[in-house]
């Protein structure tokens, strides 16, 4: 059904600038100033009461305030009723009725002047109405509009309100509309890494008469109600849980130490009681803004999401929580990102009825489920009832609105049973996922809801498509408008540039139930980040520090004391070192190291053993055997590397300097060995020469003794 208006919308224009007719120009000077002075007069409906009336002669009894907001003293107002004996025929005319628009009550009743007759600015007057329905001509079943106007003393209006009426003469039968009404508890992350936490409002948040105080105190007092169901981010009770025990807080530039919240603690306790037979949604950990995931390039998130929330749901409560539902920011969704949901085992979506409208517009309310085609196979769409949520989510701070928002959710609920079908049909009220409700107006609403003669309870996870009830309803819709309030496309880039980093890290680990920034990334991508870039920026930051941080734990270590290596020979061995300076559990590291030379002609490095498993708090040493092709100096690059092939950290330059003494050496012995063999080849020569010399000469005689004769 197709509603010009949101209700919020219509209380605000109603409520807090309630319709003025100006003063015709022929009014003298003193009338436009009266006029002028009356700026915004507030008209409150404080009470209408009962809620449906059965018998002909039940007493109405219908009252409220004026209050003077202008800056003169007025008098003179009167007050007059306006209804009708003809009930609405369709929800539309009412939602047109409500914005003033259409068609308006004629007749009127008691025109009195206000009590006190003179009002000064800033004063009140109250003003009531006693009537019957029989009085009203009301005779059947149906909803019936009823105005309260203020006159000023020319008889001219300048404040209206609207409501409604419902009679329903004993013995009527009408089918019954089953209602689903969802409560959400869903916050925005506290922390960005896992043990610090950003500031210290959520403990504060949890206070009594604070937003999470209040959610406690309506899962309190609605306890056991069959008609509700109950979203809860996991990540929620994760923060909780971690500020009930000894925590860190980010105050300023420093990281302070802080004792566990006791009453955070109690929150926690009190909740799981109170819901510990209510059936609850687990949204994925952190309420990712899905679509964004699926338009982002950061798919796998979804996946770790789902399983996360399935682990921390089950831990907390002692019990599966419900994960194969899920309720996409602002209930829209289009196939990329259903899919995505699909493939993550998720059977039903809970969709704003604006994102699956009928091809035409039905003469009555349709009913709230359909189904969609994925990738996955069929997936179950539930829809929300616009109205009927915003009357559920309604801000009831504002005076007057509880009683017109009340008002509202019991007459279109009996309309729903006015109209003109047989079959039995379901509709959903949810409010804004992040909403900050008066706990006691909702509980008054769902106990009203309860006990209305037309409706029946529901729970989403009861609800199935019924058959021949749907309308043909156009193909899932996804606007221009939607995909803008995503999260930005800049954001998600920086999200994903710190995942591809942190991902490095998780690479070198032993495998835990989650990686060691899986929850981080998740809270980046939370929808509570929506147009609210500024605020997540602090997040991001820090998520990336502790990424730095982490993988400097892993370096190439040794080389600021030795930042010059020497070798000499034709080969030799050069230690690297390797740090893991990561304590605790999940410490244990496994690394690869890659060793090139950059002259592969002067220095060549051999064949080692890359791989490496270092625990906690050790180092290890690489000897990387290098063999020398020539004397000079030249570069090493060690880069620690993933045992999947990426680099991890920046890359370490070593300066080698080969001498290549041996082969030196080598020419020296040599040329020794030359002289050496020349000089015993000269000596050898020497010594024939000087055989073959004596052979040449003749011997010599011997001498005769004097006077002996030859």
């Amino acid at each position: 059904m197709i509603r010009k208006a949101t209700l919020l919308a219509v209380l605000t224009a109603t409520l807090l600038s309630p319709a003025a007719v100006a003063v015709p120009g022929t009014a003298s000077a003193q009338t436009t100033e009266t006029a002028a002075g009356r700026q915004a007069p507030q008209l409150v409906i404080g009470a209408l009461t009962p809620d449906v009336t059965r018998e002909p002669t039940t007493e109405i009894k219908f009252s409220g305030t004026f209050v003077n907001t202008g800056t003169q003293t007025v008098t003179g107002m009167r007050r007059r009723m306006y209804y009708s004996s003809q009930p609405f025929t369709r929800r539309s005319d009412m939602e047109a009725y409500v914005g003033g628009v259409g068609a308006q009550p004629t007749s009127w009743r008691d025109e009195l002047v206000l009590q006190p007759e003179s009002l000064a600015p800033g004063a009140k007057a109250s003003w009531d109405f006693t009537f019957t329905p029989q009085q009203l001509s009301l005779t059947r079943f149906g909803v019936y509009p009823l105005m309260v106007e203020v006159r000023d003393v020319y008889g001219q209006p300048i404040a209206v309100q609207r409501t409604f009426l419902v009679h329903m003469p004993v013995g009527t039968q009408v089918a019954r509309t089953r209602l689903a009404m969802v409560l959400p508890i869903v916050d925005q992350p506290r922390r960005a890494v896992d043990g610090v936490f950003l500031d210290d409002t959520l403990s504060a948040s949890m206070a009594p008469g604070k937003r999470l105080g209040n959610l406690l105190k309506l899962a309190q007092s609605t306890a056991s109600a069959k008609n509700l169901t109950w979203v809860l981010d996991p990540s929620l009770i994760d923060d909780a849980q971690t500020l009930g025990e000894p925590y860190s807080v980010k105050v300023k530039d420093k990281v302070e130490s802080r004792s566990g919240d006791t009453a955070a603690a109690a929150w926690l306790g009190d909740l799981r009681t109170a819901l510990v037979n209510e059936p609850v949604v687990a949204t994925p950990y952190a309420d990712p803004d899905v679509a964004a995931l699926a338009h982002g390039g950061v798919d796998d998130s979804a996946k770790t999401a789902v399983e996360a929330a399935r682990l921390v749901g089950s831990r907390a409560f002692g019990r599966d929580l419900i994960t194969t539902l899920n309720w996409p920011a602002n209930g829209k969704i289009d196939y990329d990102g259903l899919d995505l949901l699909a493939a993550q085992g998720v059977k039903t979506v809970l969709l704003d009825e604006a994102a699956l409208p009928p091809t035409t517009p039905p003469a009555t309310t349709p009913d709230a489920s359909a189904t969609l085609n994925t990738v996955n196979g069929p997936v179950t769409a539930l829809l929300t009832d616009r109205t009927l949520s915003e009357a559920l989510g309604a801000d009831v701070t504002v005076p007057g609105v509880a009683v017109l928002s009340r008002r509202r959710f019991i007459a279109e609920t009996a309309m729903l049973a006015a109209e003109p079908v047989t079959t039995r049909r379901t509709v959903i009220a949810a409010p804004q996922r992040r909403w900050s409700p008066d706990p006691a107006y909702v509980t008054d609403l769902v106990k009203t809801a309860a006990s209305l003669p037309w409706l029946a309870p529901a729970r989403l996870d009861s609800i199935r498509p019924g058959k021949g009830l749907a309308p043909q309803r156009a193909d899932l819709t996804y606007t221009e408008q939607d995909r803008r309030a995503e999260l930005a496309k800049p954001y998600m880039k920086s999200v994903r540039r710190v995942g591809r980093r942190a991902d490095l890290t998780s690479a070198i680990t032993k495998a835990q139930d989650f990686d060691v920034f899986d929850l981080a990334l998740l809270r980046l991508s939370s929808s509570a980040w929506r147009e609210r870039g500024d605020a997540a920026t602090p997040y991001v930051e820090q998520v990336d520090t502790a990424v730095d941080d982490r993988i400097k734990q892993v370096s190439i270590t040794g080389n600021e004391q030795s930042p010059l290596r020497t070798l000499a020979g034709t080969n030799g061995e050069v230690p690297i070192s390797v740090r893991n300076g990561l304590t605790g559990a999940g410490s244990e590291v496994s690394v690869r190291l890659r060793v090139t030379s950059e002259q592969p002609k002067l220095l060549k490095i051999e064949t080692y053993e890359d791989h490496r498993t270092i625990l906690g708090g050790q180092s290890d040493t690489v000897r990387v055997p290098m063999t020398v092709l020539a004397s000079g100096q030249t570069t090493v690059k060690v880069q620690l590397m993933t045992d999947d092939g990426r680099r991890y950290g920046a890359p370490v330059e070593i300066t080698v300097r080969t001498t290549g003494y041996t082969g030196i050496a080598l020419v020296i012995v040599g040329a020794a060995l030359m002289v050496l063999l020349a000089a015993v080849v000269l000596r050898v020569l020497r010594r024939r020469g000087g055989r073959r010399a004596a052979a040449a000469v003749p011997p010599r005689r011997a001498s005769a003794p004097a006077g002996t004769e030859s």
